[in-house]
């Protein structure tokens, strides 16, 4: 049973589902996630392509669905039928999920475990106590997890699996269709419908902001499959190309923070990070967050590397100032960050992650 809840993790499911395909065509996969499981051939007894959230209090709505999803997973669990529990991020719901499967007898693997590095510490003896083992992907949570005794071993990053496939910047360009000669923002608003909300005016906003200050300068906006961003609110070209071509395609970018400030790292585009949520639960992070950065690249860094503007910081204004030199190739900000972007790449590990994962998982099956 692989359990996914949001974008990111049916990606690196439907990964781990084709690697263990690969390896063991014996083993039935089913699942809970998104389209990408799904051709990958894991059979669905879920699908959560709409209904992922983020934020303390915006998730208090989704419980009672999450709650009846428990109840039927557990009847699952303890049918007998479940050889092995793969628990994918989401660990609002994963880790009561692991907890059922622990106590019908069921191993469970972690992959792309809580970040307790930024908060919910107090969660650690519970997941040394109901975890068999744990694939974590970024390079400090093995020896973080395993000194409270969870059997973790760091696997590599998978979207290093991805990068392999990036097209060269002449590529992208043409896939895009984007002149060669142009200068190019990206903006990555969001792939959730609520980040796009909040988000959308702001990286608008501060593109128009630059179009003022570099004459010709080409903005494209890239959306995920399930979100809507209004053509009223949006001035620009939408593009549903994956995000590393993007990333390739652009001079700089301007991301919200996520996965998407590490892929930005991996196909070497200079970006700055920005994010806002509702006040109630910016308020809440504050007091219960532990870690100065929110972008992951500075995370991975150990400090400030991708400038980062959150909640009432995000001011257009200052936002593209700090873009500007970023989109001139011959510019110090630019040349600093470009060093400090490949320094975090060659953190990430190797190529791989899925491979190493289904091996893990192989080992737990029954």
């Amino acid at each position: 049973m692989i359990v996914a809840g949001e974008a990111s993790g049916d990606l690196h499911a439907a990964a781990l589902a084709t690697a263990l395909q690969e390896r063991h065509p014996g083993l039935r996969l089913t699942g809970m996630g998104g389209a990408r499981m799904a051709r990958a051939g894991v059979e669905m007894f879920e699908r959560t392509d709409s209904t992922a959230v983020m934020g303390f209090v915006e998730v208090l709505r989704t419980i009672p669905h999450h709650l009846s999803l428990l109840r039927a997973l557990r009847r699952r669990l303890e049918s007998g039928s479940v050889s092995v529990l793969v628990a994918i991020d989401y660990p609002g719901f994963n880790l009561r999920l692991a907890e059922r499967a622990h106590a019908a007898g069921v191993p469970v693997l972690y992959y792309i475990a809580p970040q307790v590095w930024a908060w919910g510490a107090g969660r650690l003896p519970k997941m040394a106590r109901i975890i068999t083992r744990a694939a974590v992907i970024l390079p400090f949570e093995e020896a973080l997890l395993r000194a409270h005794g969870i059997d973790a071993t760091f696997v590599g990053h998978p979207l290093l699996d991805r990068a392999g496939q990036m097209p060269s910047r002449a590529a992208a360009r043409q896939a895009l269709r984007l002149p060669d000669e142009a200068t190019v923002l990206a903006l990555f608003p969001g792939s959730r419908q609520q980040e796009i909300d909040r988000h959308l005016d702001d990286f608008v906003r501060t593109a128009q902001v630059l179009q003022g200050r570099h004459p010709g300068l080409e903005v494209v906006v890239a959306t995920a499959p399930g979100v809507t961003v209004p053509a009223g609110r949006c001035p620009f070209r939408q593009v549903t190309e994956s995000s590393l071509s993007v990333l390739r395609a652009a001079d700089a970018a301007m991301c919200k923070s996520g996965t998407t400030t590490l892929e930005a790292a991996v196909a070497g585009c200079p970006l700055v990070v920005a994010y806002r949520t509702s006040a109630w639960t910016h308020a809440i992070a504050r007091r219960l967050v532990r870690i100065p950065h929110i972008g992951l690249v500075n995370v991975v860094a150990g400090r400030e590397v991708a400038r980062e503007f959150v909640q009432e910081a995000l001011v257009p204004s200052r936002v593209a100032e700090a873009l500007s030199p970023l989109l001139d190739h011959g510019s110090p900000e630019r040349a600093r960050l470009e060093r400090d972007l490949a320094d975090v790449r060659d953190k990430l590990g190797t190529p791989g992650a899925s491979a190493r994962v289904a091996d893990l998982v192989a080992s737990l099956v029954r």
